[in-house]
Order: C-alpha cells, then sequence, then structure tokens
C-alpha cells in the first residue's frame, strides 16, 4: 500500500483529526497517571454507553502486530546469556548433524531440520528457566514437545550427557545392535523411560494437553494428588493448528480457568509445502481465536534490534506498516535479504525509511524476530507462568529453518531439507560460532562441551535448579488389588425373568464399584453427553459431575431425584458432545500411573460406532501412551442397535480395534460375561501392572441374564467356552455341528440350536466366544515359539486345545463383519462358515435387520446345513432347499453388502 492510498483512508475514516488527537492525549494521561487499569475501565464504560444508546459498537479481537510486553515492561533476564548462547548453538549443531548423518548413511532415512532451527530459543529458555523436572517439590511439568523438533530435543539430551554419541549416530534406526536407536518422534512405547507423550500426529498433542491440565485440576479438586504445583506445556507448530483437534477444545481450557495450561506457538509462518497463511497473518489469526475464546495472549513478534525503532515511531507508522504486510512478504523477506526489506518494506513511506538510514543491508537482514531474542521469550514464559485465572498461549514469530543459510531458510522447501553441502556446514557452524575446525567438517562430527567446561557445568547446574532432566517418563506405582469376584455375585447368578441388556448390567456394576471404600475412588467415568442413553444418569447425584467451578446455577430438574449435579468434587466427567475430548480424558486419567505415580482406572462408555471409526488416532496415540484403562464400546452392533440407521449402527469396532497392539478386545453377551470381564482386567492392568487397555462392547437388547454355567470362567476370559451342549441324543447318531456366537447373536444362535435339533436332526453345540482377538494372537504366539524351537515339546494354545475338541463344522456369527470371526478359521479343522453384518445398517427393527443381514436364528440353521453338506455330504442338497421354504427365507439376489 502506497502513502497515497493511505492517506485517502485517513481521510475517509477520521472527519475531526484534530478532535482525534485530543481523545488520545486524554488516554495518554489516563495511563500515564493513573495506569493500565484505569484506562480499561474508562475505555469499557465508554464501550457500554455507546451500546446503551444504540449505537454500534465493534469488539475486535486483534491488537496491534507488535509485542505484547513492550521493551520498557521486561523483566531483567536471569541467566547468562552468552553461555546460554553457545550451549545453544551445540544444540542446533548436533540437531542439525544427527539428521545430516543419518542420511548420508542411509538415504531417506528421512528427518527434520527446520522445525527446530526455528524453535531453538523457545526451547532452551523454557529448558534453563521454566520446564520443571520430577524432582522439583511440585512434581515436575508435563511437556508436549513439538513431534518435528525433536532433533533438538535428543541433541540436547547427548549435551546433557543423558544420550550416547552412539545413540544419535542411530538416530532413526531403533533395530540397530545393542538397541540404541532413537525413534523418529516422541513415542513412549519405543523410549518408555523417556518420552511421556506421543505428539507428531499433528493436532492430538494439543488437545491431550488441554484435557491432561484439567485432568490435574480435577485430580486436585477431588483430593486426590496435590498438583498445585504442576503446569502442563505444549509445543505446537502454527500450521498444526489447522488440525480441527488443535483448536476444537479451546474455549474447555478458558471455561476451566487452567490456568496451570501455557501453549507455545511456533509461528515460524511455514508448513511442510509453503506459507501457513500467505495471504493472511497467521498470529493475527490465532490470536483472535484464542482471545475469543477466553485465554490470555502474549505475543512475541519482534527481537530487540525492533526496539529502537518502535521508540521512534511517534505517529505509528512502523506499527500500522508492520500489521499490513502479509505472511507471505515477511517470508519473501528472510530469503531476498536487507537491500529488499528496505526498498519493499521501509521504503513504501519516506518517514520509515528514514528510521533505518544508519542500518546496514546487513543490519536489516539481521534484524531478529521474537521468537529468537532470548530476552523477549523469557518476558513472555515469565508472564505466562505468573498470569491467574486463564490459559496462556504464547505466539512466538520465528523464521522457519533459521540458521540454515541457503540451504533453506525461510525457504518453501525447507521442511524437507536433510542435507547440506560442506560450504552450507561451514557457513551454519561459523553463524553459531561451534567450534569445529574445518578438516571435520566433512564428517559433521558432534560436539559436547567438555566435563568441568562452563558451559558443561551451566547445563547441570540449571537442570539440577529446575528439578532434573526433561523428557522422563517415570513409572513408580504401588499395585491396586481390585475386588474379588465374588464382588460381583449378583451380577453371575443372573437376573431369574428378568430381561436385561448388558449396557444396563454395566451400569449397574459401575456403580457397584464406585460404592467400595478405599476402591471406587480411583475409578474415573467419562461419559460423551450419553449418560440418559446408557442408563447412567442415577450417578449424577450419587457422585456428581465434575466441575471446578461447581454448580453456579440451579438445574431445572432439581426437585427430581436424580437431577444433574455438578459439583467441585465432582467424580463424573461428563464432557459433552466431543468423543476427542474424552479420549483425551481418558488418555489423561489411563497414564496418571506414570505422569502422577496415581492409579485411575478410567472407564470411557460411548456409541460404539464412534470410537474406534472416529477417534481411533487418540487411541492409537493411547496406545503409544502404555495407557490402561476401559473402552466401553454401548449401543453396539449393526442390528442390535434399531432404528437408528447407517451412520450409528457399528458393525466394525472390533475389526478396528483388532489392529491395536495394546488393546485387549471383548464382546460379551451375558452380565456374567462382562463382570469376568471387568474384573480379570482390572487386575491385569492395576494388580499385574500389565499396559493393556480393554475395549468391550454392551449392547442395549434386554433379555433374561442366565446364571454362570460352571468351569465357565477361564474360557470367558481366555475367548470361549461352550454355554449350552446340544442335548443328548439317545445314542442316536445325529450330524453334529458348532454354532460360535457373540453379544446378542447368542440367543439367535440358541433359537437355532433348537431348530437343527427338532426339525433337521442335527446336533449343534453353543459357544459363547468373548474374544476372537485374544484367541487368534496366543495361538499366533504358540506358533511362532514352535517355529523357533522346533526341538521343543510343541506349545498349544487354548483355541487349538478346544479345536481338537470339535467334531463337526462350525458356523460362526456375530453382529460385526465377518471378518471378525474368520480370524480363527485357520485353526477349526472342521472348518467355519462365518456370518456377519457386512455392509451398510439400515433403519429398522431388530428382526428386520437380522433378516436383512442373514445373521438370525434362520439364518444359521441353513448355514450349519451347508457346512454339514460341504463337509462330508452328510445333509442333502434337497434338505437345505426344503429348509430355505420351510423357515421362510426369501435368499436375495445380491448380497446385504452390494445393497
Amino acid at each position: 500500500m502506497g502513502d497515497d492510498d493511505r492517506t485517502h483512508r485517513d481521510a475517509q475514516t477520521d472527519g475531526d483529526p484534530e478532535e482525534t488527537r485530543e481523545w488520545l492525549e486524554s488516554l495518554d494521561y489516563v495511563l500515564e497517571a493513573k495506569g493500565a487499569d484505569r484506562a480499561s475501565y474508562l475505555f469499557e464504560r465508554l464501550r457500554e454507553r455507546l451500546g446503551s444508546r444504540g449505537t454500534p459498537v465493534s469488539a475486535p479481537l486483534n491488537t496491534p502486530y507488535v509485542n505484547t510486553i513492550p521493551a520498557s515492561q521486561e523483566p531483567a533476564y536471569p541467566g547468562n546469556l552468552e553461555i546460554e548462547r553457545r550451549i545453544r548453538s551445540f544444540v542446533r549443531w548436533n540437531a542439525m548433524a544427527m539428521v545430516v548423518k543419518a542420511n548420508k548413511q542411509h538415504p531417506g532415512i528421512g528427518g527434520h531440520i527446520s522445525t527446530f532451527a526455528s524453535a531453538a530459543t523457545l526451547y532452551e529458555v523454557a529448558f534453563n528457566h521454566f520446564l520443571r523436572g520430577k524432582d522439583h517439590p511440585g512434581g515436575g511439568d508435563l511437556v508436549y514437545f513439538q513431534g518435528h523438533a525433536v532433533p533438538g530435543i535428543y541433541a540436547r539430551g547427548f549435551v546433557e550427557g543423558r544420550l550416547s554419541e552412539g545413540s544419535l549416530h542411530h538416530f532413526r534406526r531403533e533395530l540397530a545392535t545393542g538397541g540404541m536407536g532413537l525413534p523418529s518422534y516422541p513415542h513412549p512405547w519405543l523410549l518408555p523411560d523417556y518420552w511421556e507423550f506421543p505428539t507428531v500426529s499433528m493436532g492430538l498433542g494439543p488437545i491431550m494437553s488441554i484435557y491432561q491440565a484439567r485432568f490435574n485440576r480435577y485430580l486436585q479438586d477431588r483430593g486426590l494428588k496435590d498438583t498445585a504445583g504442576r503446569r502442563v506445556w505444549a509445543f505446537v507448530g502454527d500450521g498444526e493448528t489447522d488440525e480441527p483437534e488443535s483448536l476444537g477444545a479451546i474455549s474447555l481450557a478458558a471455561r476451566e480457568r487452567l490456568d496451570n495450561l501455557i501453549w507455545v506457538v511456533n509461528c515460524n509462518l511455514q508448513r511442510l509445502d509453503g506459507p501457513v497463511r500467505g495471504n493472511g497473518k497467521i498470529i493475527q489469526e490465532l490470536e483472535a481465536s484464542f482471545r475469543g475464546a477466553g485465554w490470555n495472549v502474549i505475543k512475541v513478534i519482534w527481537g530487540s534490534d525492533w526496539d529502537p525503532l518502535l521508540a521512534k515511531d511517534d505517529e505509528g507508522l512502523l506499527v500500522r506498516r508492520m500489521g499490513e504486510v502479509l505472511d507471505g512478504w515477511y517470508q519473501k523477506y528472510t530469503v531476498e535479504g536487507g537491500a529488499y526489506v528496505r526498498k519493499h518494506f521501509f521504503g513504501v513511506e519516506p518517514k520509515l525509511l528514514k528510521m533505518v538510514e544508519n542500518l546496514s543491508d546487513e543490519q536489516i537482514h539481521k534484524m531478529m524476530r521474537g521468537g529468537h531474542d532470548p530476552r523477549k521469550v523469557y518476558a513472555a514464559y515469565k508472564a505466562a507462568v505468573e498470569h491467574k485465572g486463564r490459559p496462556t498461549v504464547i505466539l512466538a514469530k520465528t523464521i522457519k529453518g533459521y540458521g540454515l543459510g541457503e540451504a533453506g531458510e525461510g525457504r518453501n522447501v525447507t521442511h524437507q531439507q536433510k542435507k547440506m553441502n560442506e560450504h552450507e556446514l561451514r557457513e551454519f557452524r561459523t553463524r553459531f560460532g561451534v567450534p569445529v575446525p574445518d578438516d571435520q567438517l566433512g564428517s559433521t562430527p558432534f560436539f559436547k562441551p567438555p566435563a568441568g567446561s562452563p558451559e558443561a557445568a551451566y547445563l547441570v547446574e540449571r537442570r539440577e535448579a529446575m528439578g532434573g532432566f526433561l523428557p522422563e517418563r517415570r513409572v513408580n506405582v504401588e499395585p491396586l488389588e481390585p475386588p474379588p469376584l465374588e464382588q460381583f455375585k449378583e451380577f453371575i447368578g443372573g437376573s431369574g425373568d428378568r430381561p436385561v441388556s448388558t449396557t444396563m448390567g454395566f451400569a449397574r456394576m459401575l456403580g457397584r464399584l464406585l460404592s467400595i471404600k478405599d476402591f471406587g475412588k480411583h475409578l474415573v467415568p467419562i461419559i460423551p453427553d450419553e449418560a440418559r442413553t446408557f442408563g447412567l444418569e442415577a450417578l449424577f447425584r450419587q457422585y456428581g459431575i465434575y466441575s471446578h467451578v461447581g454448580q453456579l446455577y440451579e438445574p431445572v430438574d432439581k426437585s427430581s431425584l436424580l437431577y444433574y449435579f455438578e459439583a467441585t468434587n465432582g467424580q463424573i466427567l461428563e464432557e459433552g458432545i466431543t468423543e476427542a475430548g474424552a479420549m483425551s480424558s481418558f488418555i489423561a486419567a489411563g497414564t496418571a500411573y506414570a505422569t502422577h505415580k496415581l492409579n485411575t482406572i478410567p472407564l470411557f462408555i460411548f456409541y460404539s460406532m464412534f470410537g474406534f471409526q472416529r477417534v481411533g488416532d487418540l487411541i492409537w496415540a493411547a496406545s503409544d501412551m502404555r495407557t490402561r484403562g476401559f473402552l466401553l464400546g454401548a449401543t453396539a452392533g449393526r442390528t442390535t442397535l434399531e432404528g437408528e440407521g447407517l451412520q450409528h449402527q457399528d458393525g466394525q469396532s472390533h475389526l478396528l480395534a483388532d489392529a491395536f497392539p495394546t488393546i485387549a478386545c471383548y464382546d460379551p453377551a451375558f452380565m456374567f460375561e462382562l463382570a469376568v470381564i471387568l474384573q480379570d482386567g482390572m487386575k491385569r492392568m492395576y494388580q499385574d501392572q500389565e499396559e493393556l487397555s480393554y475395549y468391550v462392547t454392551l449392547y442395549n437388547e434386554s433379555y433374561p441374564m442366565p446364571a454362570m454355567p460352571a468351569g465357565a470362567e477361564q474360557g470367558i476370559r481366555e475367548g470361549m467356552y461352550c454355554f449350552r451342549p446340544a442335548p443328548a441324543h439317545g445314542g442316536r447318531h445325529e450330524p453334529r455341528a458348532h454354532l460360535l456366537a457373540s453379544g446378542t447373536l447368542v440367543i439367535e444362535a440358541l433359537r437355532a440350536q433348537d431348530l437343527l435339533r427338532e426339525r433337521y436332526g442335527v446336533s449343534a453345540d453353543v459357544w459363547s466366544v468373548t474374544s476372537y482377538k485374544t484367541l487368534r494372537m496366543r495361538t499366533l504366539e504358540a506358533e511362532r515359539w514352535n517355529m523357533w524351537h522346533p526341538e521343543e515339546p510343541p506349545r498349544e494354545s487354548y483355541l487349538q486345545k478346544i479345536a481338537r475338541s470339535l467334531d463337526g463344522p462350525c458356523v460362526a456369527v456375530s453382529d460385526y463383519v465377518r471378518l471378525v470371526s474368520q480370524q480363527i478359521s485357520p485353526w477349526l479343522p472342521g472348518g467355519l462358515l462365518a456370518l456377519g453384518t457386512d455392509g451398510f445398517g439400515r433403519s429398522d427393527t431388530r428382526k428386520a435387520l437380522r433378516r436383512f443381514f442373514e445373521i438370525d436364528a434362520e439364518h444359521m440353521v441353513v448355514a450349519a446345513l451347508y457346512a454339514l453338506h460341504r463337509r462330508d455330504g452328510t445333509v442333502k442338497p434337497e434338505t437345505i432347499r426344503n429348509a430355505v421354504k420351510d423357515l421362510g427365507l426369501n435368499p436375495h439376489d445380491e448380497a446385504p453388502w452390494k445393497r
């Protein structure tokens, strides 16, 4: 924009410049004489008066494009800036060298240089003065490191003496001899003593950090753990904020007044392919989003080099110019150099040009952005940790690839930069003053300050003062003994003639567990706004819905017995309509054994369709974090959930869950099965300390619940047991088959068993299969052991032992796709014919849906007859044709999954 354009704009918007000047001078007087609080008060009163007189009043969410903390208000820097600069340079060099070496030795192995290059100052100031380790009296901070900045975190670990040079040599080569390799990104599964939080599936770190901070408050408010001294930090990329998970929960942080949460957004203006907002200003956009949500926003845009210019900017021309230039141009200024900046940034206004007339082009080019200036960064961090009542976000402007020069500084290709030639290495070495001689540059050696050096001593002194090294993950929790199975006797004994669903059975079990003294307090029920659907509203009044501020209103249903009750010490996390948020709470609670040395047992109950399908990425992160707890997929099954239709009816979550290595999957039919599974899961996870989560499906179909058959307990845990054997046939020879059923389809299998015996003379056992995944995985483990130990007696899995007793073909049926049951088909000698719900759901009754998907008792009968025919011909084709007619079946020309 030229000067003439601005003059025209000013003339349009200011009809009386003299009056405007007087108002501004009055405001300046109040600021100087009475302070900022008084000035803000008067400003708000003026806004109210205008609004009351019917005048539209805008509420801008943006402040000028300058640092939030002016130079005059910056605190003194407490550290040794020169020593910290040298340490920062060593870390920069080692981070770069690690990636360059890895790609020299193994082209294509990958890694990222540019992200940490832009964020080094942000991290180093935090490490030296703010991030508190596990030995800090307050318990230490929880830090979500930006995934692409990992080389810098490893490099600091090397400079501190925590990681060996051999480890750095094997970056991204985890399978290297000796187990010295380092994973590409933060993965607690791979470095369980080092990383706490996986963050590189972008967007997950931000949302997990919010719910972690809220969970810390939850523990404090419930009196389970003193977390008052623990902060949660999240280092986030500006491009990452485009992920819906990144900003989707920021309003919760403000509502819950999470002043224990600090985000540092590295605004280097670039994402993987190009500018984050080439045609806009990402810092201003994010400021508006966070301020609108209620956060405290601190902008760190300009380094100290700009302070003298801003001090001379009496007319506000420089501030205006800073605000009108788009990010795409700022990126270009980084690449083009000082002469270009002088002409295109300052040259639009003669008075701006005069401001820099005494600066060389090189000086202009080196004027730092705020995120590279330790003084500015320190001031922002100090203000953040001292702020009360709201979460804080720091928007720090940096240059992506800072220091890489022609190798990638500020360029669109910088994210993919993996290699540097000798000239580029020399420039990098010289720019940051790293003591690597010329004759060694080609080998890109790592550098660590020698023991006893000022830098080495400073590193140790600062981390000791801050409570130890970070990142670090510690597990030091006492085992928690769960209630014995006898505590579930009311569920093991059945319901008599009273119909009950497994969802309602779970609600009763949860209430029972919550009431157990000294154990119930460890439970963390998590519900995404479906408590009434799942029959859990009875828990509201007794245990309370957690709210940090309590209940500031009288609920509309206060006169009822089960009214909506919010309390500061409430136990239930009622998350609203957000499976992502609820899953983040599950992760925070399920990892408290590591983050807080405390056993908390999350029980997250949700529409099963909206679990693995909707938040599978977060569930994968939970597995990476070794999370413990129960995921409960309620209203499960493609035909059991009647009426809801295609988007709600789940027929695939068990298939999806099979791919998660740390998740045990169960699909119980009866309350006694559910009781055994829950008790066994609590024992395995919290007493035996196995790093597992459980996925258990629950149904809303009611039927009388039988008592547990004698000897069924082991089979429930192992994955299958014979629920009802075929009736004795008095010595007559009858064809034999086996009906394998899961969940509510066990009831259909029982009906099919009767039809087969009464109409077709086929004797069939009914097996309840509680976990196909458990059967399969334990069989694979046995087979693998046998393959590597051919000289040893072969091991035999539970499934293989059962299979030896099966004297006929098997027909498997569940409310899930056929692949779920087909997992075990290789080990069934009589063969397996699978029925399932492949295809899209429909809105209809259970009876109609099961007929449509060909999984009702009548279809099981035909399948069993066909399996016997296919196996040995004992059932003739005409018997099958007659059965189809007699049972009222009308096979469609197209399969259900094509309709």
